[in-house]
């Protein structure tokens, strides 16, 4: 093992040390908005994982046309709403099988996984106008691979400040993909780094992505219960447990990060995590202080409940895409 990976390891066990004295004890200064959006009559949301707030601060939500899947429906699963919850436009009917992830550059343009596939679509990246104008694909629709032209379970997507495209690919614990692929901003192969294990560098389901201030990509390796901190060329730099199990991350301009956890639970077996309750925790991706918590109200008895995406706006308004409850929750100040 290197020097360098010594000091990250060092470093890592610190900050842990340093955040595990009292898990679940920060303070929740919001409050919880239900039905703040609206809907076409008939229509629901169904599970999602995918929220994000443009530039424009109108909440975009990628949702599993009122279900779990979007395999035979003709409903629209991308929905842009306005700050008051009125739905601005939908679009994206017979485009993707599972929205996954969703992040948006700052001139407006959209990226969206759809994170299974069947023999015609799926396993892909979309890159997209905000009127659902397809401007770039990687990945082979409906081929599942592990190849620098394929994905297997594609989660989420960041964009690095020179337009580089990083893609968390793989889903399933112990097997399939658990990487993290590199592109140019015009989808050409990089790198790719990761593997099965829980050693620096390793994943089991990297499943969120982001960028902080400074350049650096924090990579929610969920089923290993930690955020791992890399440079833009993967090096490892730290290794995070404070935020808990890790669905969702989101970074704001400031730094301030806001990280959900859908999973964890006491029980052994997939989700195991003892000691940690479900919610959303915000701190500083500068330190990594957890300063806020926002805890899941249900007892956590299945496989996810609240908040898988977060993401937060301008006024520091929180919100979460949930798969459980087919929901997406706001959450303010008090």
């Amino acid at each position: 093992m290197t020097k360098s990976v010594f000091a990250g390891l060092a470093a890592c066990i610190a900050v842990s040390a340093m955040a595990f004295a009292q898990p679940n004890s920060e303070p929740n200064p919001y409050r919880t908005v239900e039905h703040w959006f609206t809907l076409p009559d008939g229509r629901t949301m169904g599970s999602t994982s995918a929220v994000f707030v443009a530039p424009s601060g109108h909440i975009w939500v990628a949702e599993r046309c009122g279900a779990n899947s979007c395999a035979g429906s003709n409903l629209d699963p991308v929905l842009e709403f306005d700050a008051t919850g009125k739905l601005l436009k939908s679009w994206g009917a017979g485009m993707f099988l599972f929205p996954h992830g969703i992040t948006i550059e700052k001139d407006g343009t959209i990226w969206l996984t759809d994170g299974q596939g069947n023999n015609e679509k799926g396993h892909q990246v979309f890159k997209l106008s905000p009127e659902g104008k397809v401007l770039m694909t990687l990945g082979k629709a409906g081929v599942a691979g592990d190849g620098p032209d394929t994905f297997n379970q594609p989660n989420a997507v960041a964009i690095a400040p020179n337009g580089d495209i990083f893609v968390s690919d793989g889903h399933n614990p112990g097997r399939g993909n658990a990487r993290v692929v590199k592109f140019t901003k015009d989808g050409k192969f990089i790198m790719q780094w990761g593997g099965h294990g829980s050693g620096p560098g390793q994943f089991e389901v990297p499943h969120t992505l982001a960028f902080d201030s400074k350049g650096r990509l924090f990579v929610g390796d969920r089923a290993n219960n930690r955020i791992q901190i890399f440079t833009q060329d993967g090096k490892f730099l730290e290794e995070w447990k404070q935020f808990s199990r890790p669905s969702g991350i989101y970074i704001d301009k400031n730094d301030v990060m806001y990280v959900a956890d859908s999973e964890s639970t006491d029980r052994d077996g997939y989700g195991h995590n003892p000691g940690w309750k479900r919610g959303i925790r915000i701190g500083s991706a500068k330190d990594g202080k957890v300063t806020a918590f926002i805890p899941d109200p249900s007892p956590g008895a299945g496989a996810t409940s609240a908040a898988e995406g977060v993401a937060a706006d301008t006024q520091g308004n929180v919100y979460g895409a949930e798969v459980g409850p087919k929901d997406v929750k706001k959450y303010v100040k008090k």
